[in-house]
């Protein structure tokens, strides 16, 4: 079905507020998974809001918790979240993020005790719209065997990255989970009685499988083998110990068998390129654009192009995809709250 930007934003808040969030919570929610949504980024579009409710439910999420800074002392800013959402926790941590970057030439933003459920890209763009180089990540749900195991003990702890470009619309970024796929692909998969592609994932057993229901039963893989599996567990000492919160298994033991969103915390880096390179800045961006604009030029595609396309043709129509049966669903949690 077609749904307006500003529709799929008020059936948004409308859900959130049934089930109490708060505005600053309906607002800073709202705002990315719509965003994902006009990316096509279905796994992290509106469907996420099915698996917040029911986190919920389970009391594994607080919908009225307002973030605190907890420390704020030279590059550093640390939130504590309290149970909320992270995107809320980005919402307040974001301006003293980008003035201590732009101060120091670098900053760092620890967010602790947060509900992450959200595409990292979102975050990224913000910041290098402000002109900054952004690094972030965050532990999940030990759902991911380390290489040459067949027991989850990782998360698919994903890592983004951004560099501005000349366009500011139009960053390098890239987001990608440490295993070999979104653990809200394999979800869709089985949403949507799809088998997956090989190489994704083991069944209980050990066996490889591309039957969806059996990977979340057994347990994911990570790219590129034992890269992946050391690039994972990067993730969960920076972005879980290295700032007091948890692991993936911690994560996983907190939800205690609930098929509940993974909480702990989320790290982001940013580096203001202009206090770096200084008046050089400007000739070194348009190095990195004679660079990156080699990509195309000899058929390959830069991470995120496909999203950027899919956005610049959906604000031109001036509506969104939104799959027939999630329509539904979320129209159905309206009324069960109501």
């Amino acid at each position: 079905m077609h749904i307006t930007p500003t529709q799929l934003t008020q059936l948004s808040h409308d859900i959130l507020a049934a089930y109490g969030f708060t505005p600053e919570h309906q607002k800073s929610i709202t705002h990315t998974l719509v965003t994902a949504q006009q990316d096509q980024c279905h796994s992290h579009g509106a469907w996420r809001l099915l698996g917040l409710i029911d986190t919920l439910k389970h009391g594994k999420i607080s919908a009225t918790a307002t973030p605190t800074i907890t420390q704020d002392v030279g590059s550093i800013v640390k939130i504590d979240a309290h149970m909320g959402s992270a995107t809320t926790a980005f919402s307040v941590g974001l301006p003293r993020l980008i003035e201590k970057a732009q101060q120091n030439g670098i900053a760092l933003l620890a967010i602790n005790h947060c509900v992450h459920f959200s595409a990292l890209w979102v975050e990224i763009e913000q910041l290098t719209q402000a002109g900054l180089i952004a690094i972030n990540s965050t532990p999940s749900h030990a759902w991911v065997a380390p290489a040459g195991s067949t027991k989850p003990l990782l998360g698919t702890n994903p890592l983004g990255f951004g560099f501005p470009r000349i366009n500011p619309q139009e960053p390098y970024v890239f987001d990608f989970a440490t295993s070999a796929t979104a653990r809200g692909e394999i979800q869709l998969h089985h949403r949507h009685g799809t088998q997956m592609p090989e190489g994704l994932a083991i069944d209980a057993q050990g066996n490889p499988t591309t039957d969806p229901a059996a990977a979340m039963q057994g347990a994911m893989l990570t790219f590129g083998g034992h890269k992946g599996s050391a690039i994972s567990t990067m993730v969960e000492l920076l972005a879980g110990i290295a700032i007091g919160d948890m692991t993936s298994q911690e994560s996983m033991a907190f939800a205690d068998g609930t098929p509940t969103l993974p909480y702990g915390g989320e790290i982001i880096i940013a580096i203001d390129p202009k206090i770096l390179l200084g008046d050089d800045w400007t000739a070194h961006q348009q190095r990195s654009e004679d660079f990156l604009n080699q990509f195309n030029a000899s058929g390959a595609r830069l991470p995120s192009q496909r999203r950027f396309k899919a956005r610049a043709q959906n604000q031109q129509q001036g509506y969104i995809e939104l799959d027939d049966n999630l329509y539904a669903d979320l129209q159905n949690l309206l009324t069960l709250a109501n």
